[in-house]
């Protein structure tokens, strides 16, 4: 099923036969949307109403813990539906495309200067929810301040969109962010770069590079975190993607957000797999319409491992799955196996399988005894607050746990969160 190379990860199957990743068309669907990450409760004053024709990049709607921060159309098109639960919190704002439509400008001068220019852009532009702070893996809070940055220019999931083809031909704008990253005062910067591959262009000095492997889970944000600059609740750590990165040097030189972002599509249910350039929140089905085979499938937005079923492109995600049902309306992949062995409790045995999906490098047997427990203390001790659900996704096609390794992760860092709030 898979293969285990030293202590440092596994060899996952792929979804469907490999491709080149080259070469990705263009493909905006003619429906998109703006939608909370899962999990991610988002509070928001509208700016728009339904049916207004809005610009690609215009803000749509603000958050009402911080009106700084905006959240902007990820194409131009007409309002199509707005879906508010209650208490204003965001289900949904569907965009309809329009052909004709225009793209709205910002004002940079002066952004690279000074931080609070530098802040300012990036909240209400909607770029600063590209970031993510660890502990806990939210949108940064508008004031906060991260003690390191990680560019991630790898991901190891299996059939995830290298970076590095994301950002070629964009050197300058990405050097240019790298750059601008110093105004974040006191930030030490990592670089995390393919091995034998390193970025080409201009990188700042005082810039940490680290090169990578390509096995699962070496380009894993949380273990590079924990080895090289573990997050604590009172020193944040921020993570963005380095096509997330190259877009806000596009912005600084344009003064416009780019329109598309690099996705593979894959699974057993397709044709064959593919490298889009899409729109934020595309319409997953729209992006397979044209390559998916007859009959019943499932899509899903995200990777093998922690992919769930979608409507829409998830805001974080570069990936999209289409997995085929058989009659009974079963999935015929390995993931369904995965998923049928952890349907019952069962003991989590400590193996070698276990240690290399923690890439080697947290102790994962007393980690998972920490979660299991719930005891908050030694999950801490050990570097818990630097991980999120994804970074142990693989740990959990590892055990089959049930509950699975992930939600107890998510239960723990809600609680360490809810209970520094109330401090």
């Amino acid at each position: 099923m898979f293969t285990s190379l030293l202590s440092e990860g596994l060899d996952l199957p792929r979804s469907g036969p490999s491709f080149a990743q080259a070469d990705a068309e263009s493909h905006l669907t003619v429906e998109a949307a703006v939608t909370p990450f899962p999990r991610e409760e988002l509070r928001v004053d509208m700016l728009v109403a339904e049916e207004a024709k809005v610009a690609q990049g215009q803000p749509l709607m603000r958050l009402r813990s911080a009106p700084e921060i905006s959240l902007v159309a990820p194409m131009a098109g007409r309002v199509a539906r707005i879906d508010l639960m209650p208490g204003h919190k965001l289900s949904q704002v569907v965009l309809f495309h329009e052909a004709d439509g225009d793209r709205h400008a910002f004002k940079v001068d002066g952004a690279e200067r000074d931080e609070a220019g530098f802040r300012a852009l990036l909240q209400a532009t909607g770029l600063w929810r590209n970031f993510r702070s660890r502990p806990f893996g939210q949108m940064p809070a508008p004031t906060e301040t991260p003690a390191a940055i990680f560019v991630m220019g790898v991901d190891s999931r299996p059939d995830a969109p290298v970076p590095s083809v994301a950002i070629e031909g964009r050197e300058e704008e990405f050097g240019r962010s790298l750059e601008a990253l110093k105004l974040f005062a006191g930030a030490k910067c990592f670089l995390c770069e393919p091995k034998g591959a390193p970025f080409g262009g201009a990188v700042p000095k005082d810039v940490t590079r680290l090169e990578l492997g390509d096995i699962h889970p070496q380009g894993s944000a949380g273990f590079l975190i924990h080895r090289h600059f573990p997050a604590q609740t009172e020193r944040r750590v921020w993570t963005i993607h380095a096509e997330d990165l190259a877009d806000i040097g596009a912005l600084l030189a344009t003064s416009y957000l780019p329109v598309t972002r690099f996705v593979t599509v894959t699974g057993d249910a397709l044709r064959e797999p593919r490298l889009v350039k899409c729109q934020k929140g595309a319409d997953l089905r729209g992006l397979i319409q044209n390559v998916v085979k007859p009959g019943p499938h499932e899509v899903m937005s995200g990777s093998l491992l922690e992919g769930r079923s979608a409507h829409w492109l998830a805001p974080h995600d570069r990936q999209v799955l289409v997995f085929a049902r058989t009659s009974g309306g079963d999935r015929k992949h390995w993931f369904k196996a995965a998923l049928e062995r952890a349907a019952r409790h069962a003991p989590i045995i400590p193996t070698a399988a276990l240690d290399q999906a923690f890439g080697g490098r947290l102790p994962a047997a007393a980690l998972v005894r920490a979660l299991a427990s719930g005891d908050m203390e030694t999950f801490t001790q050990l570097g818990g607050l630097s991980l999120l659900e994804e970074d142990i996704a693989l740990a959990d096609y590892v055990t089959g746990a049930r509950p699975r390794l992930a939600k107890q992760l998510h239960s723990m860092l809600t609680q360490i969160a809810a209970e520094e709030d109330a401090l």
